[in-house]
């Protein structure tokens, strides 16, 4: 991306940045009165009672709860503005879908959510409550919790953009199969680490559980990359026989 493409996109962003945090303020005030019931729902897995170690930890607990649940449903939001932005420069390098990008960043931010909340974030939790014996009894903090659950959720909602965001690097030429193909070592070297970084404990199981979805988020991009080239090649003979 140029100078001016790059300025023009953080220009966007910026104007675009009040919209957003007008949008998360209003769901955030929708949402709080139903804080109690969005807490049911997160601690769904979880058959352990969750304790609150200070006077307000009850009260911010919500809160914050109240909060990252306002970002959650205000994704869409955030993604327009994104796309809003660097959408112009996109159709520049000759991409004219942008708007079923859109769309799809979205749905896949969603289905990572969900995937994470329905299956990888109850194996989790009852895999490390399983170190629980009749010298450890799990006393968890609501606060903690709400942060551990809701860092899974967003990391897994980001890395399911990963096919989506390899597939738009090979659209516009940046990226090839045979680059994928010839770096997976250092793929799954960068995998690792972002597993560390996004996962909210440093053990390895949870690191495992993000990486492992992450690799085959990863080859699945690598297939639609292989697509890509495959219909770009196509397009390119059917022009030459003309």
């Amino acid at each position: 991306m140029n100078r001016e493409g790059i300025l023009q996109g953080l220009d966007g962003l910026r104007k675009g940045f009040l919209w957003v945090i007008g949008m998360v303020i209003l769901i955030a005030a929708l949402l709080y009165p139903f804080s109690r019931t969005l807490l049911r729902y997160l601690k769904a897995s979880l058959h352990e009672d969750l304790i609150a170690f200070s006077v307000p930890e009850a009260f911010l607990s919500l809160l914050k709860l109240t909060l990252y649940a306002s970002v959650f449903f205000s994704i869409p939001v955030i993604f327009y503005q994104l796309w809003k932005s660097f959408s112009p420069w996109f159709r520049m390098k000759g991409l004219k879908l942008t708007l079923p990008i859109l769309l799809t960043s979205i749905f896949l931010f969603y289905l990572g959510a969900f995937f994470c909340y329905s299956v990888t974030l109850p194996f989790g939790i009852r895999f490390l409550l399983g170190y629980q014996s009749a010298y450890i009894k799990p006393m968890i903090s609501a606060g903690k919790y709400i942060s551990f659950c809701t860092a899974f959720i967003f990391a897994f909602g980001i890395i399911f953009e990963l096919p989506l965001i390899l597939a738009l690097l090979s659209a516009i030429r940046l990226v090839t199969a045979a680059f994928l193909t010839r770096n997976r070592r250092y793929a799954i070297l960068l995998i690792a680490i972002l597993s560390a970084v996004l996962t909210p404990t440093p053990d390895f199981f949870n690191m495992m559980l993000m990486g492992g979805p992450l690799y085959i988020l990863f080859e699945v991009g690598v297939l639609l990359v292989k697509i890509i080239e495959r219909r770009r090649r196509r397009a390119d003979v059917s022009l030459q026989g003309r």
